[in-house]
């Protein structure tokens, strides 16, 4: 019973064929239509019918190995790899990782099962979707802008959790700007902003949620003209600024957050980096691998971003601008530091004039009369009054505020120095 040879139905099938087209009720060219194939296939499957008969038919990979299938020592290696390198991965940044650092070629499914098999991954139960309206998505590049900041553990225990600016174009899902920050505040928005307009120019619009940096919220604010200096500077540059209603309506960032969250997690961690600074330097090469994998082609290939204008000073725009009136001694007050004017012409000029005050997100402060900056010298430190502090800007201001304290305190003697051992003698001589 050794030489039976099974066949597929398939192969059946194409054997009833051939003996019809061996036997003239077929011709080759009606085999080869009813078989799919080409008349000169035909005729090879006919000559093969011949020499070896109806078994001829059988496909010969039966029972070997199949040609796809992996060489015997990748598996292992791929579950060394996971357990010492990858442990808390998620497949696909795994499979992304064994392919391109150790050229393992493994499709995302056997990574998956692998992870199973170590206990490395828990297969998850799928959830019932909460359905929203979709939106579909702009048709140029620059048209929408998200913007959104995601506090985190960026560099997990390796130094203090931080947070990171996020630029993100609707149409293209590309990401324009990331941007480490201690904190979402209107100085770290300026600064990633100052970026984004250097490398892309002036998008149409900004889309934001209803951050203070973006938008008054007290109901009864009396004093300004009602924006933000954020608001403001947008304002100048002719960019729209749209807050959403609800974090939904700007999906498209809050699920970047999550990815990068995962992703740029890990990947600082392979990468040693563990300070603000650093994470920025690198930021730019991550965003370029991002972008490569999950961007999609804009409806419309025209971008909308425009240059920046000739007077579009960046230095002035985007920098905290207030008005301070001079007192009768030329001295104004700017975050509790009391600043003297030092001017040439006679004092009385001056008195009670209005003064614009500009700081730039680097610490650099100006004081400026009807345009012009003004010499001044920092005259004293007024008290510290209580101040109303977000929540959300809570621990970076207290961290700030305790290295600032540390750093007055100076050195301290030890405890054997010789200073701690003198004594003033209470005896008259």
């Amino acid at each position: 019973m050794s030489g039976i040879v099974k066949l597929t139905p398939d192969e059946l099938h194409r054997a009833t064929v051939l003996h019809d087209c061996k036997a003239g009720r077929l011709s080759n060219g009606q085999a080869a239509e009813e078989l799919g194939l080409s008349i000169r296939q035909v005729k090879r499957l006919k000559h093969r019918v011949t020499q070896e008969g109806t078994k001829g038919l059988a496909s010969k990979q039966r029972g070997q190995p199949g040609h796809h299938q992996l060489p015997p020592e990748v598996k292992p290696q791929a579950r060394e790899l996971l357990r010492t390198h990858y442990a808390d991965f998620g497949p696909t940044l795994a499979q992304e990782k064994l392919v391109e650092v150790h050229h393992l070629k493994l499709s995302r499914e056997v990574v998956r099962q692998l992870m199973i098999q170590e206990g490395l991954w828990k297969p998850h139960r799928a959830h019932t979707p909460v359905l929203h309206q979709l939106r579909e998505r702009r048709a140029r590049r620059g048209e929408l802008v998200q913007v959104d900041g995601s506090p985190c553990e960026w560099f997990e225990d390796r130094a203090p959790a931080c947070t990171l600016l996020v630029f993100i174009d609707d149409a293209t899902g590309q990401l324009l700007e990331l941007f480490f920050a201690a904190a979402e505040t209107t100085h770290s928005y300026f600064q990633a902003t100052e970026r984004y307009l250097r490398q892309h120019g002036r998008p149409l619009a900004f889309y934001s949620d209803k951050l203070g940096v973006f938008r008054i919220n007290h109901p009864h604010a009396e004093s300004g003209d009602g924006t933000t200096q954020f608001a403001r500077a947008l304002y100048e540059l002719e960019i729209e600024l749209i807050c959403a209603n609800t974090p939904q309506a700007k999906g498209r960032v809050e699920r970047a957050n999550q990815t990068l969250q995962d992703r740029l997690v890990k990947e600082l961690r392979l990468h040693e980096i563990s300070t603000m600074a650093a994470a920025n330097v690198y930021a730019p090469e991550f965003r370029a691998d991002f972008n490569r994998r999950f961007a999609v082609v804009p409806r419309d290939p025209q971008d909308a971003h425009r240059a920046l204008r000739p007077a579009d000073d960046l230095n002035r725009i985007l920098a905290l601008r207030e008005l301070r009136t001079l007192s009768k001694n030329l001295t104004l007050s700017y975050n509790n530091v009391v600043y003297q004017i030092q001017t040439a012409r006679p004092s009385y000029a001056l008195r009670h004039a209005q003064v614009e005050v500009r700081e730039r997100w680097d610490g650099a402060l100006a004081i400026l009369y009807q345009g012009k900056p003004l010499t001044y010298t920092v005259y004293r430190e007024a008290p510290r009054q209580a101040e109303l502090i977000p929540s959300k800007l809570l621990n970076a201001e207290l961290d700030t505020r305790l290295a600032a304290k540390q750093a007055r305190k100076g050195h301290v003697p030890p405890e054997d120095h010789p200073w701690r051992k003198f004594q003033i003698s209470n005896k008259s001589k």
